[in-house]
């Protein structure tokens, strides 16, 4: 499984595709404040990374992907640093 949760962490592992979105929602919504590690993430499906946007957990760890490093992970932190919540 891609999406585990490790304490207060949740981990995304591997390749994240479109079936690992609702966990990642359902375990954002069920405990606000945990913390997302993108760290071994290879890779995201859209609807994971719309998660992420809608939740803006804090999220840690580089993933060694450039697309998710370069891209994404600046995306994630631009919307919390905005307090924006996405359309």
């Amino acid at each position: 499984m891609t999406v585990t949760r490790d304490g207060a962490t949740i981990r995304l592992q591997g390749r994240c595709r479109v079936e690992d979105a609702e966990p990642l929602a359902s375990l954002l919504h069920a405990t606000p404040g945990l913390t997302v590690d993108l760290g071994d993430c290879e890779g995201l499906h859209a609807a994971v990374v719309q998660a992420l946007l809608a939740f803006a957990p804090k999220v840690v760890g580089t993933p060694s992907d450039p697309v998710l490093r370069d891209l994404i992970l600046p995306l994630l932190a631009g919307e919390r640093q905005r307090g924006q919540r996405p359309i």
